[in-house]
């Protein structure tokens, strides 16, 4: 969504998951549409993939990366086969930031974009990101590493996300420069009108809320010494939404409600008329780059390399 934003087309996709293939072909309407392991796509031999794919401007990846959250499990879950939604295939995560450079070095792209985790900065996946700056070199490619926070980016969340950014070495591109500035957003801002109903544990707890709470632990912890609900962010008009996840509750302190499916939305910076086809919109929001965080990062490279 966010090279469209900034212009681009989008030629094609590859994705493991059935319902969330089904939802990008109905609202990007890919050229070519993958619906696979990725490590099975870069099995496929070169003559059945489409001259298009191999003369990309771009080429855009984000390995799953719930392994290298700061909230996870991290070095416990890492080599690791999980099935992390119902229907889904069990796979390994850590490992498939190594099969996307497998695509680079398949599909040889000008630019290559990947996007994790901020938790791949810090710890043992430190080593990872030594091993990944390795590969890329030797797939023949210059790469720049971006910590960017989508809140002064045009998005009303605070999301903190590294990037990789490389180029083929022989194209005589200068260093990407991504500074970004804007206003942040707050909340209230965006928020919509009506939030969704909450527990009766959790509409008690929120009665008893400050300003300066940032979760249902905040007020389990001031009342009852109890460390639990971490999950569960009260997010106020005043300041800009943390971090929205594919799950957990996030709680409006305006009204004493859930988020509503706008609120996600609005906080994600996806398009209003977006077809999320059933699909949770949180779960969609919580697992993607958000729209115009990607935007901006797009035409950045475009206005800075290609044009």
């Amino acid at each position: 969504m966010g090279y469209k934003l900034a212009g681009c087309q989008v030629l094609g996709n590859c994705e493991i998951d059935q319902r969330i293939n089904e939802l990008y072909n109905r609202n990007h309407h890919p050229l070519y549409s993958y619906n696979m392991d990725i490590r099975d796509f870069v099995k496929l031999s070169d003559n059945d993939l489409p001259p298009e794919l191999f003369q990309l401007d771009i080429l855009d990846g984000s390995p799953p990366c719930s392994v290298f959250s700061m909230s996870g499990n991290r070095e416990n879950d890492w080599g690791k086969a999980k099935r992390f939604r119902e229907g889904q295939a069990a796979q390994t995560l850590d490992d498939l930031f190594f099969e996307f450079i497998s695509v680079i070095r398949k599909l040889k792209p000008k630019v290559f974009i990947a996007e994790n985790v901020k938790g791949m900065l810090h710890g043992s996946a430190k080593g990872y990101i030594s091993e990944i700056l390795n590969k890329v070199d030797e797939a023949g490619y210059k790469v720049q590493l971006f910590c960017l926070n989508s809140a002064v980016m045009g998005v009303p969340q605070r999301r903190e996300r590294v990037f990789f950014i490389g180029h083929r070495k022989e194209l005589p591109y200068s260093k990407l420069n991504l500074d970004f500035t804007m206003r942040p957003i707050r909340f209230g801002e965006i928020r919509s009108l009506a939030g969704g109903p909450v527990t009766k544990e959790t509409y008690q707890l929120l009665k008893h809320k400050t300003p300066t709470d940032r979760n249902l632990a905040d007020i389990n912890n001031r009342l009852f010494n109890k460390q639990s609900r971490f999950n569960a962010a009260v997010v106020w008009d005043s300041i800009v939404s943390p971090t929205i996840t594919s799950n957990g509750d996030f709680l409006r302190a305006i009204d004493d409600s859930k988020f509503s499916d706008m609120d996600y939305i609005n906080c994600q910076t996806f398009p209003v008329d977006y077809d999320f086809n059933k699909t949770s919109v949180q779960y969609v929001c919580g697992m993607s780059v958000p729209p115009l965080m990607m935007k901006e990062i797009a035409t950045q490279i475009c206005n800075q390399w290609f044009f």
